[in-house]
């Protein structure tokens, strides 16, 4: 195969219909989209996509947490392969572009490589990544944390959802069976890694560009603060007895969103988002409140240094009002650079393809992070419309899918196609 390739190859038409057709595999009424790992609409949705992939005459395989491999073989099969994929997993009332982009544009990407006569050398690999949302078990990107090592089996067999089903529970009663020991990839699996991605920000739009070429992939670190304090009357207890949690929490929550500010750099981001009040009356002073801290940065020095500052205030706090505060880290994850090589080959494709690009860093983080721990790694974003995402309106042009599905075509040709 000689590159470039041209926008001739890529099917878009092929490609709408069949985000169209996942959308509808759905917990939600369109135009909203709820599909919860393990889910019956999750199911439907795996078997619909096993179903395009053979049709694509790739070969498909599934591991005991449902990650889900469809391989082009390559004439050098003893070669570490490329891979490139996401997920399909939807938290309640999102969008249908978020990750389903990502495995069906790397679909088409294998169907325009096919179209062009290319012929691999190494095997590429399409991977549907299991729960990469933390809607069900509450820790995001499950299947590769598993896949890359990152997740212990035990750390995944102690995980539970909301009504107490474990992990093992859950996928038995999903159909996937087998040890979560077998889960993580041999050394030298593969040797690169793509994802095309919604960008889930207005950058690119903003700036007119059509790629975003991701240098780097921020990382969280979530934390879950208990406050406790003492109930009691409202009208009953007066203001200097009062040990009320819920103000002790309101001064955490500000401090949060005033050290992110205080770094000086708009990649340290936390956000609090999510506030449980006990007992929950209008007319009881809260006793108890659980408050979950996201605190992202693509440093991790900086990223750590709030983190540290924040436990600092929570203790702080406890001291000055006469109330309880305890933390627990539900994780704390390094950041990671992409490869200077994949960067560089999509850089390339877009300046031969006349496509408007930019450097740009991923501040949501994607299954791609745990990836680039056993693999080379690169993203490729594509605008979505007013920087939307997880909500009903998230939109993604056919046009700009397609323009990021020929860059990946040609990136993973260029690193398939070598020996």
């Amino acid at each position: 195969m000689q590159l470039p390739l041209d926008l001739t190859l890529v099917d878009s038409n092929l490609l709408q219909a069949e985000l169209s057709k996942l959308a509808t595999y759905s917990q939600a009424e369109a135009p909203a989209v709820t599909r919860v790992v393990y889910s019956v609409q999750d199911l439907e949705a795996r078997a619909y996509l096993k179903g395009l992939f053979m049709g694509a005459g790739l070969e498909v395989r599934q591991d005991a947490v449902g990650n889900i491999f469809a391989r082009w073989p390559g004439e050098n099969e003893a070669r570490p392969a490329v891979g490139t994929g996401s997920h399909v997993d939807a938290i309640p009332n999102a969008g249908m572009y978020d990750g389903t982009v990502g495995v069906l544009g790397s679909l088409e990407a294998i169907r325009v490589l096919k179209r062009s006569g290319f012929r691999p050398l190494r095997s590429i690999e399409l991977l549907m990544f299991t729960s990469e949302e933390p809607t069900r078990f509450g820790i995001g990107c499950l299947g590769s944390r598993l896949l890359s090592g990152a997740l212990s089996p035990e750390a995944a067999r102690a995980l539970k959802d909301n009504d107490g089903h474990s992990l093992d529970k859950a996928r038995a009663n999903a159909g996937f069976t087998g040890m979560l020991e077998e889960v993580a990839l041999p050394a030298g699996y593969f040797s690169h890694f793509l994802e095309l991605h919604i960008e889930q920000g207005k950058i690119l739009e903003s700036e007119g560009a059509s790629i975003g070429v991701v240098e780097s992939i921020a990382a969280p670190a979530s934390l879950r603060i208990l406050v406790e304090g003492e109930g009691g009357h409202a009208g009953g207890v007066l203001m200097p007895d009062r040990r009320d949690a819920l103000t002790g929490a309101a001064e955490i929550v500000l401090a949060v969103e005033r050290l992110a500010r205080a770094t000086g750099s708009v990649d340290t981001v936390a956000t609090v988002g999510m506030c449980e009040v006990s007992p929950g009356a209008v007319n009881s002073i809260p006793s108890r409140v659980t408050l979950w801290v996201d605190l992202r940065d693509t440093e991790l020095a900086r990223r750590d240094g709030v983190l540290n500052e924040i436990l600092s205030t929570c203790s702080a706090v406890a001291e000055r009002r006469g109330i309880a505060i305890q933390h627990e880290m539900l994780n704390a994850d390094a950041p990671t650079e992409c490869s200077p090589e994949i960067t560089g080959l999509i850089a390339s494709s877009c300046r031969r393809q006349g496509i408007r690009h930019r450097a740009i860093v991923s501040r949501a983080y994607h299954d791609s992070l745990f990836i680039s721990r056993i693999a080379e790694v690169g993203m490729i974003f594509i605008p979505c419309r007013g920087g939307v995402s997880h909500r009903p309106d998230e939109y993604a042009s056919p046009e700009d899918i397609a323009r990021g599905v020929l860059v990946l075509a040609e990136t993973l040709g260029a690193l398939a196609g070598a020996v």
